[in-house]
């Protein structure tokens, strides 16, 4: 995943027989506004072209071959339009710069006591006229929520930020790398997918055999430098009174290996083999380990729930917040549009105020109490929450995903173990049947936030895949 400062491609167009000067102070207060912002700007200065904008074939060619110089630094590109602007100088570079990147479609606003020669400018009409050639030219893009936008407006500035997250999401689910930690449980056949067709729309599977894993871990000495560093941090992370000593030690060199394997590959997210075999030959919940990773937004998905992990590390992409893996769970008592989330738990600590390290409950019975330490146990507090998942439908051979924003309330529970929430949702049921119609896992994604709309624009318009978006 790219890190530093988001860099955005600038296009202004220009229709020439509009007054300069709209298109002079234009380019410079889009500019200023952006890099007020933060983000980084490639764009055609006023020497390269006519008042720096694109509009000629000439510009087209500058235009272009200053992206491709910039290509790999470039995560989306803004098509400004301080007048109508022309279409075809736009259309013709992109098509010439090679670039693969969202691309989002922006005009100015009229002032409605100004439309004369040296005041209007029409950009209403000419953003039509570009989003028309785009589309004819097969491109995907994205549009402002209203029509015309100030760009030294609050709405133009939120209009970037969405932009910018749906530029991660598209741009880094593309470049993916994901790492398969053991063998999925063998009832759990919910969790298949295929790598085929995850790598068509460039997600990358690596895996590591679960026996070389712990066997590593176990040629660590207890002594190692690595080992207590590692031990500290499990003991600064989460409440740990009453986990034995030696549980701790083997989380902390189970965690080292999993890490070096992570750097070696580059892997940007991990689902694990969370049980049975890892508690009956090594003696710990790995929940811990995988708490702490996606808490450095390194999401991690339990039982080996690849297409999980997909889904976290979209939300993540959204947010720039910790994900968890969740389970569709319980009903709430009777009412329709609520229901528990749960797992063991391996949730970011960032999204529950108290974090504590359990045994865990349910695995305990048939694994030994003593086996089970490394669940962690906590509640989210009320607000927002996305839910996301991504399936690999094979019978059909494409992607099928969901997205839906609901909230986390604060209803009164009976004393729980592992990770929990009660979350509602509008037109709960009619979700449920459309999860349940369309053989989705019992997984999903979740995050504290509200990102499902850039979800389902990246999903759909930049990726290419079935998208159900629930809103009520």
């Amino acid at each position: 995943m790219k890190t530093g400062k988001p860099t955005l491609g600038v296009m202004v167009g220009n229709r020439n027989f509009f007054a300069d000067k709209l298109v002079e102070e234009g380019r410079k207060e889009v500019l200023a506004t952006l890099n007020g912002m933060g983000v980084e700007t490639v764009a055609l200065s006023e020497d390269d072209t006519n008042l720096g904008a694109t509009e000629t074939w000439a510009d087209s060619q500058k235009c272009a071959e200053l992206f491709k110089a910039n290509r790999d630094k470039i995560d989306g590109v803004l098509v400004t339009l301080p007048n109508f602007g022309d279409e075809l100088g736009i259309v013709d570079a992109i098509k010439l710069s090679g670039l693969d990147v969202p691309i989002l479609v922006h005009a100015f606003p009229d002032s409605i006591d100004e439309l004369t020669a040296a005041g209007r400018r029409d950009a209403f009409c000419g953003k039509i006229s570009v989003c028309n050639n785009l589309y004819q030219f097969g491109y995907p893009f994205s549009v402002t929520e209203n029509h015309t936008v100030a760009p030294n407006s609050d709405e133009f500035k939120a209009e970037v930020v969405r932009f910018l997250s749906l530029c991660r999401v598209v741009n880094g689910l593309r470049t993916a790398r994901l790492g398969a930690v053991g063998a999925r449980p063998n009832a759990f056949r919910t969790v298949r997918y295929s790598e085929k067709l995850l790598e068509s729309s460039g997600i990358s599977v690596s895996t590591l055999e679960l026996t070389e894993a712990l066997g590593n871990a176990n040629k660590l000495a207890d002594d190692d430098s690595r080992v207590r560093a590692k031990l500290e941090e499990i003991n600064a992370y989460a409440n740990t009174e009453g986990a034995p000593p030696k549980s701790l030690l083997l989380m902390a060199k189970l965690a080292i290996v999993i890490g070096d394997w992570m750097d070696e590959l580059s892997i940007d997210a991990t689902a694990l083999q969370c049980w049975t075999s890892v508690q009956e030959n090594y003696g710990i919940n790995v929940c811990t380990i995988m708490s702490m990773m996606s808490d450095r937004l390194m999401p991690s998905a339990c039982e080996v729930d690849i297409s999980g992990t997909a889904s976290m590390y979209a939300l993540q992409l959204a947010s720039g917040t910790p994900s968890a893996l969740v389970d569709w769970n319980n009903n709430f008592n009777s009412e329709p549009d609520k229901c528990l989330f749960f797992h063991c738990g391996n949730w970011a600590k960032s999204l529950v105020p108290e974090i504590k390290m359990v045994s865990a409950e349910v695995l305990g019975t048939i694994l030994g109490q003593e086996n089970t330490w490394g669940a962690v146990e906590g509640r989210p507090g009320a607000g927002p929450v996305t839910y996301a998942r991504i399936d690999t439908d094979d019978r059909h051979g494409m992607l099928r995903t969901y997205v839906g924003e609901g909230v986390f309330t604060d209803d009164a529970l009976s004393p729980m173990s592992g990770m929990h929430a009660v979350i509602e949702v509008p037109e709960l049921q009619k979700l449920m049947r459309y999860i349940c119609k369309n053989g989705h896992a019992h997984h999903a994604a979740m995050n504290a936030s509200n990102v499902a709309g850039i979800l389902a624009e990246a999903f759909e318009d930049y990726l290419g895949w079935d998208v159900y978006y629930h809103q009520s």
